[in-house]
């Protein structure tokens, strides 16, 4: 899986398609991750100690990994991702569209 926590995405599919935003969580083992403000599900919750109000809040829910790309960091576009190994035999993620590091150390 090519996308980590921190990564900026944009939604490719879906009611959020368009959307932009960061990657909070991922579920390798299910191929979903959760994206920030992207997938918004309302969840009802009962009054507790914590939360003695209860109510019903909205939360992100996950969505397939299918339907995100990351922007690529030179062109601010959507782009796959290649694999490049550098000379210390690091293996880095590349933006397919520009060649530029995704991640650089």
């Amino acid at each position: 899986m090519d996308i980590r926590k921190g990564d900026s995405v944009q939604v490719i599919s879906g009611n959020d398609k368009g959307r932009r935003s960061t990657v909070l969580n991922v579920f390798k083992d299910r191929g979903r991750v959760i994206v920030e403000g992207v997938n918004m599900r309302k969840h009802h919750t009962r009054p507790t100690s914590r939360d003695p109000q209860g109510g019903i809040i909205e939360r992100e829910a996950p969505i397939h990994i299918s339907n995100i790309m990351i922007v690529c960091p030179k062109t601010d576009q959507p782009t796959r991702i290649s694999h490049k190994q550098l000379d210390n035999g690091k293996h880095m993620r590349v933006s397919a569209r520009s060649g530029e590091m995704i991640d650089p150390e």
